[in-house]
């Protein structure tokens, strides 16, 4: 079983993301004009076309500091969860 990475670091999360061939996103209808709410990451294909809308890695890396965010990922595979900073500090 592959073991899950963490990391704060936006250009890794950035090259993970295009390497799976993902791209920043958010649930559609959450947040406002200032935030954009609930983050994903969209891989087309999947079960988020109806739910999710692309946002700019810009929109998304704000969010992602302002909320204390961390990525938990498996390098070979579309496994990723957005967690809580403090829940993976160790890992950083």
């Amino acid at each position: 079983m592959a073991t899950a990475k963490a990391t704060i670091d936006h250009d890794e999360i950035r090259a993970w993301v295009e390497k799976q061939g993902g791209c920043p996103a958010h649930v559609k209808e959450t947040g406002s004009a200032d935030d954009p709410g609930i983050l994903r990451i969209d891989f087309p294909g999947f079960s988020g076309r109806d739910s999710l809308e692309r946002i700019s890695w810009e929109q998304f890396f704000e969010a992602f500091d302002a909320n204390e965010l961390a990525l938990l990922y498996q390098e070979d595979s579309r496994f990723n969860k957005l967690v809580s900073r403090g829940s993976v500090r160790d890992q950083l």
